[in-house]
């Protein structure tokens, strides 16, 4: 990364800083406006420095107006319910009282524990709130080469589920709110990503990972790997590193997913910043002008974030970034983008993440429609911007069979689905 951007980085940190919510001289961005590389300066004070460098290497913008987002109405009514009674540990870490909905759904900035707060929000979001499965997505990695669509393409890897159950904070579906299990087990949720379709040489491969309520135990992550063939536990601080062709770790699948007492956190301020909150297409839409290494043409409006700041706590977790800045919307119930930084202190990877608000995750669905408005995640991207390599992922994929793709609070997927025994028979 040459000097000059890394000074402009530190520059743009120490700003939010120092005044937050404060107003700059810079021209808000307007709806109809379009952004590209040549004017990229018009939104450099309006997203993340990651953000800024996508603009940067070919990503377009399409400025819309600001649409209102509103939480799934079981949420909103567990948060009205619960909430109260959620408090913070004695040393500031865990929550106690946490039943289901947003646990602070009040945020004062002045509050010393806001940083913390907020990420507990995220953690329990409105987004995934019971039970989640993505079936068939695709990812394309590839190098960023602005006007040369896919000419770098360096990976296209296939998924058959990604998917989610939580124990705690059940809105829609039975068992409610919190899950009987979660008296024995102290899971908090379960993920599992499996199976791995293509390439062929890791046709197979999966992850399970449990996240406890026990803030000092961490999390259980297991392994199908198809070169060795079998099942192997992972040792936690892998999940802040991404593996093989590809730029994503799972530290970062879905938002901020590290465990939550592992890191300290410190607020940086709050302000109007751009997002794409309301996305135009699905399948999501491959860049014509950096390579196919994000989604563009595509909508993004001015939100309300706040940003903080997420350290690793000393001789709790070996993460692999120095470093993580959050840009969390509380209104969609996560962040829209992150960056992280090495421990040098410079730029290391930007994470996006496309959001369409509708009551069905594609227009022509059938089968996942909903009474209401939801958050579906659209499009993600993770790009190390050290070196240029990007994974795109589209969900739905453009070359999979299953075109609903999200299938989220519909009892889709159950506890069994997160065994190592259910991954292995997936892999065969």
């Amino acid at each position: 990364m040459n000097r000059m951007y890394f000074t402009r980085t530190l520059l743009w940190l120490a700003l939010i800083v120092s005044v937050p919510g404060a107003v700059y001289a810079a021209a808000t961005p307007k709806p109809g406006d379009v952004i590209t590389a040549d004017n990229a300066d018009k939104v450099q004070d309006f997203v993340s420095p990651g953000v800024y460098y996508k603009v940067e290497h070919g990503m377009t913008m399409k400025i819309v107006p600001s649409e209102r987002i509103d939480w799934p109405p079981p949420y909103k009514e567990a948060t009205e319910k619960y909430s109260a009674q959620v408090r913070l540990s004695a040393d500031h870490r865990s929550l106690t009282g946490y039943v289901a909905g947003q646990p602070f759904p009040l945020i004062d900035s002045n509050d010393p524990d806001v940083g913390v707060k907020i990420i507990w929000n995220s953690a329990f979001g409105p987004i995934l709130s019971d039970d989640y499965d993505l079936r068939f997505f695709d990812c394309e990695t590839a190098y960023e080469n602005k006007g040369a669509p896919q000419a770098r393409q360096i990976d296209h890897t296939q998924v058959g589920h990604y998917a989610g159950y939580r124990l705690v904070g059940r809105t829609e579906v039975e068992p409610m709110p919190i899950d009987p299990d979660f008296v024995r087990s102290g899971r908090y949720w379960l993920f599992g990503l499996y199976p791995v379709l293509a390439p062929a040489e890791a046709r197979g491969t999966g992850l399970i990972r449990y996240r406890y309520a026990d803030p000092n135990r961490g999390d259980d992550t297991w392994a199908w790997l198809a070169g060795a063939r079998r099942v192997r536990r992972l040792n936690e601080s892998m999940m802040s590193t991404a593996t093989g062709a590809q730029s994503w770790d799972p530290d970062h699948y879905g938002g901020f997913n590290a465990k939550t007492e592992e890191y300290d956190y410190k607020f940086l301020g709050e302000r109007e910043m751009l997002a794409s909150t309301h996305a135009a297409h699905s399948p999501e839409m491959r860049c014509a002008t950096d390579g196919g290494t994000s989604a563009c043409m595509e909508n993004w409006e001015l939100k309300h974030l706040y940003v903080v700041e997420a350290t690793p706590r000393p001789h709790s977790i070996n993460a692999l970034d120095g470093k993580t800045i959050i840009y969390m919307s509380l209104e969609a119930g996560g962040p829209p983008y992150i960056d992280t930084y090495d421990r040098k202190g410079q730029l290391f990877r930007n994470h996006i993440y496309w959001a369409a608000n509708r009551d069905r995750p594609v227009p022509d669905a059938r089968v996942a429609i909903y009474p209401f408005k939801r958050e579906f995640i659209v499009g993600a991207v993770s790009t190390d911007v050290q070196s240029g390599q990007a994974t795109m992922c589209y969900l739905p994929g453009h070359e999979t069979p299953e075109r609903e793709c999200w299938y989220i609070n519909m009892g889709a997927v159950d506890k069994s689905f997160f065994t190592t025994d259910a991954m292995v028979k997936a892999a065969q």
